[in-house]
């Protein structure tokens, strides 16, 4: 049985063409994975947006773990995006994973 999220689900599709970075947050095991990759994914297919438009990498698998360095997942989602004209859809699961990287911009302006 899959559980419906209207509630969820149509706050992501109103929100959806605001320019705006969605950032979904809530207790552990609680679905924002579920209503992110299935729910989500599963309306935008159903609305005309093809497959490769949506580009989805969840950062605690281990195959993805080299994408936890800010460099590499900057190097995979441009690979990624094959058209300036189309819109694309970036899902990351455990953002928190990616490693931070001093901003050149601020060191030393203490």
């Amino acid at each position: 049985m899959e559980v419906q999220r209207p509630r969820y689900l149509n706050k992501l599709i109103d929100k959806r063409h605001n320019g705006r970075v969605k950032i979904i947050t809530g207790i552990r095991r609680c679905g924002k994975s579920y209503l992110l990759f299935g729910l989500y994914r599963k309306y935008l297919l159903s609305s005309g947006v093809k497959s490769n438009q949506i580009i989805a990498l969840a950062l605690d698998s281990l195959k993805n773990i080299k994408y936890r360095n800010p460099i590499e997942l900057d190097k995979y989602l441009r690979a990624k995006i094959q058209s300036e004209e189309l819109q694309y859809y970036i899902f990351i699961d455990e953002i928190q994973f990616v490693e931070e990287i001093p901003n050149p911009y601020l060191e030393g302006a203490d």
